[in-house]
C-alpha cells in the first residue's frame, strides 16, 4: 500500500520517513516546502495522482505562543489543512491518520485525562488543534491520536533546547509545576503501525506512561546524556509566555493499550533509548 506523509521533515514526520525508507515501503514524503496543506487545490494536486491508501498527517503549526497573535495562521494549518487532507482521503477512500495534542484540555483535572473527558482548550493553538481533530474524524475510518510533550531527533523541541541550555553557565531553571507525559517519536511510530495493523479507528490518547513534571523530565534527559548540571525548580509563571498553557495535561494511554493489548514504553525507558540513539 502506498502511503502519503505530510509534514515529512518535522520531528514526527521524519521518524515515519526513516521507518518507511528502512523497510523499503512505498511512500511519498511531502514537507512544507513542497506542500502547504492549507491550500486545498495544492493538496488535491499532490495527493490524488499518487492514490495512496493511507495518508499520515504530521504537518502542524506548532508556534504555540505566536498562535495567540496570529490565530488565522494556526487554524489555516491545524484545522483547514486537516480538512483538506480529509477531503482527499474521502475522495480516494483512503485511511487518514492525524495527531492531536494534550493542549485541548484546560489542566483543571489532577488525574490523567481519558478520551471521555471533554476538551476545553485555553489557547488559540489548542482550539485550532481541536478543530483539526473534528475535521479528521469526519473522514470514515480515520485514526486520531492525541500526543503530549513529543520529542525525538532533530534540532527543534524541548530536549534539543535543554541540551543547549545545559551548556550555558549557571543553574538550569525548569518548571516544576507543569505536568504532562513525555512521548518519544520512535515509540509513537511503532504504536501507530500496531494500530494500523489492528484496524484501529477513532480518537485515542497516546503518551509515554505516568505523569511527570517538566523538571523531572529535564533531569532524566540530562542524566541519560551523562550531563551533570545544577538545576533549580521554577514555576511556569517565571517564564512569561503569550499562550496560556495547561498546568496539568497528562493523558492516560490505558484506552489505547487496552484496546490493542499493547504495552507502550515508559517515558523514562524511552529517554535512555533516545540518548543512546542520538549519541
Amino acid at each position: 500500500m502506498r502511503v502519503f506523509i505530510a509534514g515529512a521533515k518535522g520531528q514526527l514526520g521524519s521518524e515515519f520517513v526513516r521507518l518507511f525508507e528502512k523497510n523499503g515501503w512505498d511512500h511519498i514524503a511531502a514537507d512544507h516546502a513542497s506542500l502547504d496543506i492549507s491550500d486545498g487545490d495544492a493538496v488535491l494536486k499532490a495527493v490524488m495522482p499518487c492514490r495512496p491508501g493511507l495518508i499520515i498527517n504530521c504537518a502542524a503549526y506548532n508556534l504555540v505562543d505566536k498562535a495567540e497573535s496570529e490565530p488565522g495562521a494556526a487554524f489555516a494549518v491545524n484545522a483547514e489543512g486537516v480538512r483538506n487532507l480529509a477531503f482527499a482521503a474521502r475522495q480516494l477512500e483512503s485511511k487518514l491518520v492525524h495527531f492531536g495534542t494534550d493542549y485541548v484540555f484546560d489542566g483543571k483535572k489532577r488525574l490523567p485525562y481519558t478520551e471521555a473527558d471533554p476538551p476545553a482548550p485555553l489557547s488559540e493553538y489548542g482550539r485550532s488543534k481541536l478543530k483539526g481533530e473534528e475535521y479528521a474524524l469526519d473522514c470514515p475510518g480515520s485514526l486520531v491520536l492525541r500526543l503530549s510533550w513529543v520529542y525525538g531527533p532533530g534540532r527543534r523541541g524541548f530536549t534539543h533546547d535543554l541540551l543547549r541550555w545545559a551548556a550555558a553557565p549557571g543553574p538550569l531553571r525548569v518548571a516544576g509545576d507543569q505536568v504532562s507525559v513525555p512521548t518519544y517519536t520512535g515509540d509513537i511510530v511503532e504504536a501507530v503501525m500496531e494500530a494500523l495493523k489492528a484496524g484501529l479507528t477513532g480518537r485515542w490518547h497516546l503518551s509515554g506512561g505516568e505523569p511527570c513534571a517538566r523538571y523531572d523530565w529535564a533531569a532524566a534527559v540530562l542524566e541519560a546524556h551523562g550531563i551533570k548540571k545544577e538545576m533549580a525548580r521554577a514555576k511556569m509563571t517565571d517564564f512569561p509566555m503569550a499562550e496560556i498553557r495547561p498546568v496539568y495535561s497528562a493523558m492516560s494511554n490505558a484506552g489505547f493499550c487496552g484496546e490493542l493489548g499493547y504495552k507502550f514504553p515508559h517515558w523514562r525507558e524511552s529517554v535512555v533509548k533516545f540518548a543512546r540513539e542520538s549519541a
